[in-house]
């Protein structure tokens, strides 16, 4: 499977703009209508409801359409509502709106009244910011084909596609706050953790339990910035086993956008074996599958590029091949407006390949002995070393993140922020990715609020306030990202320190 299918995605919305015609769809349209509407009913969505319910597949298109809508960004879920005559607001019926009116028999009518009444139906989908009312006729251009194609994204892979600048802004299922958009390059594994009072030596042994769920840092960084309300869209690649569909189902259900990652055929999912003590030291052992591995040929792909030159922010992780880091990298480094760039770090071979590039990193992440990596050459004394360190090699912003606590090199702000009272852990695998989510979470919303503009870097209530998310990580039962606090949960721990001091 491709790592977005933009033929059927295309085949499917030209069906869907087609039926939108006259009285919009309808069972009645589906059964009689002229137009070749078999790749829409061939669809495994469609075909899973069909036969879960015992109905012929003409009569679970509307019920699936239906509800896979509802999942949309307000503006997309609004149009689409309107245009296909899907009721969506029929029941019940909301104060200043009009069923009658909104659902006409003439789509041009139901174009006029979208138009005309823009904004209360947005305000009735508590979207949050409110893009400008198009006219009748801008609305059938750009606005009708990127929320068609939405729909079919989502029909074809049950991905919310939102690959572009028209759906920022618009607010998420669920956690949805317009906050900004989000690309991930990184890994998605299965997580089999071990949960022991004490790490066994070499003839030991240990009683503890055992848990398995989705995990690696580029899928945990994307539940933690997903459920901070950022519109996040995850690049990675996976088996075609049932693990490798699990990871997606999950992804999906977290509102991660889930087109651009690869499910590899005839391939088992990588599993990461974590063991974890009382104290939260952890021990590592990672069970990879060559196949399963980004490569150039994914970041060649059309829709790959956009999601990396169009978003508000790109995440790497250095879990993919070298050459995959170094082709980012390298990319971003000749764009003349790149995206806000934050890099998490881990172990690599040549890191020194990587110099050349430290100047397009807006922000570097890890541990100590993470960072301690990058320079093989000099051992790291301590969390400020390192930094300093990375600074003279050219990074912009070193963050290092452990023991609940964060130290911050740049040119402009040397922070240490020690360890919150409240933590029991010395470490929990996660924490790192909660902090990363959280620091992206407050630089887009300084971006959004000044119209675009990143004018300055993140200060000291910034990193407190990511320092602060990893506290809440401390409920870890075994299931990493899950642990993924969201906005007001932060706030909290926030509000409760400074009413300690």
């Amino acid at each position: 499977m491709a790592p977005h299918d933009d033929t059927a995605i295309v085949a499917i919305r030209n069906i869907l703009t087609r039926l939108c015609k006259r009285s919009g769809l309808s069972h009645e349209r589906l059964t009689t209508t002229e137009i070749d509407i078999t790749p829409l009913l061939e669809l495994p969505v469609i075909r899973r409801h069909a036969e879960a319910n015992r109905t012929a597949p003409t009569d679970a298109v509307l019920p699936v359409i239906r509800e896979l809508a509802r999942r949309l960004p307000p503006t997309y879920r609004v149009i689409v509502d309107a245009e296909l005559s899907l009721g969506l607001l029929r029941n019940p019926e909301p104060a200043g709106i009009d069923p009658a009116a909104l659902y006409s028999q003439d789509l041009g009518a139901r174009r006029e009244y979208l138009s005309a009444h823009w904004r209360r139906l947005h305000e009735v989908t508590e979207a949050d910011p409110i893009p400008p009312a198009p006219t009748v006729r801008s609305l059938r251009a750009a606005p009708e084909r990127r929320a068609f194609t939405a729909l079919a994204a989502v029909l074809v892979t049950g991905a919310v596609h939102t690959g572009d600048r028209f759906a920022r802004g618009t607010a998420r299922t669920g956690a949805g706050t317009g906050v900004g958009s989000l690309t991930i390059i990184g890994d998605a594994v299965v997580d089999h953790v071990y949960q022991v009072d004490a790490i066994p030596d070499e003839r030991g042994f240990a009683r503890g339990r055992f848990s398995r769920s989705p995990g690696g840092k580029g899928l945990n960084c994307a539940v933690a910035a997903a459920r901070l309300g950022i519109d996040v869209r995850f690049v990675s690649a996976v088996g075609d086993d049932a693990d490798g569909h699990r990871i997606l189902d999950y992804l999906r259900s977290e509102n991660v956008d889930t087109s651009l990652v690869e499910v590899v055929p005839n391939a088992e999912t990588p599993v990461t074996a974590l063991i974890v003590s009382r104290t939260g030291v952890t021990g590592t052992i990672a069970c990879t599958d060559e196949r399963i591995r980004l490569t150039d040929s994914n970041l060649r792909s059309g829709s790959v590029r956009s999601a990396i030159t169009d978003a508000d922010a790109l995440l790497l992780t250095l879990e993919p091949p070298l050459p995959v880091i170094e082709r980012t990298l390298a990319a971003l480094h000749t764009l003349p407006r790149r995206p806000l760039t934050l890099v998490t770090a881990a172990h690599i071979e040549t890191p020194q390949v990587l110099y050349r590039y430290l100047s397009s990193i807006d922000y570097l992440i890890g541990s100590t002995r993470e960072l301690d990596y990058l320079i093989p050459e000099v051992p790291a004394q301590s969390g400020a070393h390192i930094a300093e360190l990375l600074q003279m090699l050219g990074a912009r912003a070193v963050c290092v993140v452990e023991d609940f606590g964060c130290t911050v090199r740049s040119d402009k702000i040397a922070l240490d922020i020690p360890r919150f009272q409240a933590t029991a852990f010395t470490d929990i695998p996660g924490s790192r990715s909660a902090f990363t989510g959280a620091l992206i979470y407050r630089l887009l919303s300084k971006q959004r609020d000044t119209g675009g503009a990143l004018t300055e870097l993140a200060g000291e209530n910034d990193f407190a306030w990511a320092t602060a998310a990893m506290v809440a990580t401390q409920s870890f039962s075994g299931d990493i990202p899950d642990t993924m606090p969201k906005v007001g949960e932060v706030d909290r721990i926030v509000r409760l320190t400074a009413e300690r001091h």
